[in-house]
């Protein structure tokens, strides 16, 4: 079996990196073809070109990539003709992905599954219909999501994410963790992720630092993990914050060490401040209370908000349907409201609490089956291609 996968982003090649475990396991022999990231390229794919030339987030941001991301829609487009494989499975990141789907399809009928089913219950609802026609099935992460897919005409399968298979740090490795970043006992951690696309870390690291200066906590060690292409960035920008936090840099870590002492560091944490996006889950997922904040350009803030449909942006809020999470966005994304947010986590081990029994509420609704969200997605993507091409 011949697949071509395209990720693109750090949350895409992680649901890739457990898709391609869990098709090993699933089919004996298997070819992996397309454009990931580290963890991808650790389970034995050879990207066409570095994933992160497609990391790009916001309605404004990515007008002045648009000439070399259309050139590198091209380019897939053409691999993936030339390779002719049983499937091409797109990972999230819909505006590449779908484009080089809808390309492909041009020319040729191939069965196309798209891992992560559109955010239609958020925002414009008629983008599952516009999937529809290049799409055949869909990988979904929510249990509430495969209505949706089916109603626009896709068949759908809901698998789970895998951040509820991840396996989880051990006190030794905590403790190890630690002692290597000079953190004595009973100093309370606070991890802060600016994000992990440079457009992120360029908006969100100077009101994070100055949200820092803001809280006065002593007995708080700030550490700062990155991801490798964003790590230099980062560095950069937390030399001009108000006081010294560590970095956990990934360099010199094989992906899956590097993905280990992140979540060991999760689990740590106290509290964390973190960039909307999948590492609210990974943060859910250790029990770490946390508030969550983005910005955007001031257009792309205006139009977004004219054209979201619900109340919140964190998977957790969306599960329970409610505020466990604090959300602090676009123009209200300033230090003095995120350290409004943060400051009853650290101060109040009362609201601490409760928002780590939310967090288990939440996570118990994304793991109800016993195999791992890898193994039931590469058991749909087989199911799928089996019906596709019968």
């Amino acid at each position: 079996m011949k697949v071509f996968l395209i990720a693109g982003e750090p949350s895409g090649d992680k649901l890739g990196a457990a898709l391609m475990a869990g098709l090993k396991t699933v089919v004996p022999h298997v070819e992996f073809h397309g454009i990931g990231g580290p963890l991808m390229q650790a389970e034995g794919l050879d990207s066409l070109f570095p994933m992160e030339e497609l990391s790009v987030m916001g309605l404004i941001e990515v007008l002045p990539r648009l000439r070399s991301l259309f050139k590198r829609r091209d380019e897939a487009a053409q691999a993936v003709l030339d390779l002719s494989p049983d499937a091409l499975i797109t990972i999230d990141s819909p505006d590449f992905c779908l484009r080089v789907a809808a390309k492909v399809r041009e020319d040729r009928a191939l069965p196309v599954i798209h891992y992560v089913a559109p955010s239609v219950w958020v925002w414009r609802p008629r983008r599952a219909a516009k999937m529809a026609r290049y799409v055949d099935h869909v990988l979904a992460l929510l249990p509430f999501e495969p209505p949706y897919m089916r109603a626009a005409g896709m068949t759908c399968d809901f698998v789970g994410h895998p951040v509820v298979a991840e396996p989880q740090p051990s006190p030794a490795q905590m403790e190890a963790l630690r002692q290597e970043l000079g953190i004595a006992n009973g100093i309370r951690i606070l991890a802060v992720l600016p994000g992990s696309r440079r457009g992120e870390v360029s908006r969100l690291a100077a009101p994070f630092g100055a949200t820092l200066g803001l809280l006065s906590h002593n007995d708080v060690h700030v550490v700062v993990p990155t991801v490798a292409h964003v790590h230099d960035q980062v560095v950069e920008e937390v030399e001009n914050w108000p006081f010294r936090a560590t970095i956990l840099n990934p360099h010199g870590h094989a992906p899956a060490d590097a993905q280990a002492r992140k979540r060991a560091l999760f689990h740590m944490a106290d509290a964390a401040l973190a960039a909307s996006g999948t590492v609210g889950l990974e943060l859910a997922m250790a029990g770490c209370p946390s508030v969550i904040a983005y910005r955007m350009s001031p257009i792309s803030s205006f139009i977004v908000k004219r054209m979201v449909k619900t109340k919140y942006v964190n998977l957790v809020n969306v599960l329970l349907q409610r505020a466990a999470v604090p959300e602090v966005l676009l123009e209200n994304c300033t230090p003095q409201n995120i350290a409004a947010a943060l400051r009853p986590i650290l101060d109040d081990p009362a609201v601490a609490a409760a928002q780590r029994s939310d967090l288990v509420q939440a996570m118990a609704m994304l793991g109800t089956a016993e195999d791992e969200p890898g193994i039931r997605a590469a058991r749909s993507v087989v199911a799928a291609v089996e019906r596709l091409t019968s």
